[in-house]
């Protein structure tokens, strides 16, 4: 299902074909795909990392939860991938003074001991279906079916997600589909009826058609 890049990077093996798909289904995908090259979804490959930097990322601009995130990683002593126990190693303080929030300082520590401790079953994700996964981590403190689904996506790469629940997309489908009219979850799931099976494909467009630098998890 991935293919690794040349950095640390993995992109879907199933890009292209679900690129040609969209575009013979959907008129507005036909005009968004070319604007953006070879650009595509990328994985880091670890689901701390991408899970840890979804918590982060909640209800704050992209630049500063980068910002954010740079901070963190400067605190842990790591550069990229994020290790569990080097977040369980940051007190709460420490964990402030990167720029988290109290109760995002707590999920982040709850969400590495849930590393930690085996009490989620990464080896076992590739192989679970999408909702499976996502029953187990909105379990988890700070989890909810948004960050859920960002992992579907940008971690796991699966290639029918569509987030209803992400302001961004719904933005997104009003500004292409509905000439900036507000758009109901209704009407965003029809639009995404076209897009099947690879929702998130056309997700991840609609997204850069309101920002061409890519969301990274």
């Amino acid at each position: 299902m991935v293919q690794a890049s040349a950095s640390a990077f993995v992109t879907p093996d199933y890009w292209d074909d679900a690129c040609r798909h969209l575009a013979r289904r959907d008129r507005v995908m036909r005009k968004l795909i070319p604007r953006f090259g070879e650009a595509r979804l990328q994985s880091r490959g670890d689901a701390f990392t991408t899970l840890a930097r979804s918590i982060v990322g909640q209800q704050i601009s992209v630049k500063a939860a980068q910002s954010v995130w740079e901070r963190l990683a400067t605190q842990a002593g790591k550069r990229g991938v994020l290790e569990p126990r080097a977040v369980l190693a940051l007190d709460a303080d420490m964990l402030r003074s990167a720029g988290l929030s109290a109760r995002k300082a707590e999920y982040v520590r709850d969400l590495a001991a849930h590393f930690v401790e085996g009490r989620v079953h990464a080896n076992a994700w590739p192989s679970m279906d999408d909702e499976a996964i996502v029953d187990e981590l909105v379990a988890i403190r700070g989890i909810g079916r948004w960050t859920a689904e960002m992992f579907l996506i940008f971690h796991l790469l699966r290639p029918n997600v569509m987030p209803l629940d992400d302001v961004g997309l719904i933005k997104g489908i009003s500004l292409n589909y509905f000439s900036g009219e507000p758009v109901t979850r209704a009407e965003a799931r029809e639009v995404g009826d076209a897009w099947a099976p690879f929702r998130s494909v056309a997700t991840w467009y609609v997204w850069r058609s309101l920002d061409p630098v890519p969301v990274e998890y």
